[in-house]
């Protein structure tokens, strides 16, 4: 049922498939489809986004990735780009709880598992929403999130 391996480290970090895996010449290609000039700081970005497989990342846990390999990215500039890389199609983005965002690099219509307790979220195949109402006139329904909410069981 799950659409790939569980792993990761918490603190809002998941790693996904690894079959996207990304060279930087392919990432500087990439950005430069999306109509993004890859400045050092969005290289940097893309390059932990995007060259370790699909994954889920809030700002502030990619903030510590850019800031354990000792460079400096203020943590604005970091929702700078998340959001930059959301506009331009290469990032969704998931609110959970409110005031959390979750940014996937997977942008296939896909689901989620969420576990509350560790802050994580994975990928899961074979969702079905049914009873969807009719969209508006001129507007069409783009695509449903589910997020399953997890809680271990107490045995």
């Amino acid at each position: 049922m799950l659409d790939g391996e569980i792993c990761g480290e918490g603190n809002g970090t998941v790693e996904g498939r690894l079959e996207s895996l990304r060279t930087e010449t392919e990432i500087r290609a990439l950005l430069a489809e999306a109509g993004l000039r890859p400045t050092r700081q969005r290289l940097l970005l893309a390059t932990l986004l995007f060259g370790q497989g699909d994954r889920h990342v809030t700002a502030e846990a990619l903030h510590g990735e850019v800031t354990q390999q000792g460079e400096h990215v203020s943590l604005a500039t970091v929702y700078n780009a998340l959001h930059q890389f959301k506009n331009a199609g290469l990032l969704r983005e998931l609110a959970i709880e409110g005031t959390k965002a979750y940014f996937d690099t997977n942008t296939s219509n896909h689901n989620h598992f969420y576990l509350e307790s560790e802050g994580k979220l994975m990928d899961v195949d074979g969702v079905r929403v049914e009873g969807l109402p009719q969209a508006p006139e001129g507007m069409r329904i783009s695509h449903v999130d589910v997020v399953i909410r997890l809680v271990k069981d107490r045995t």
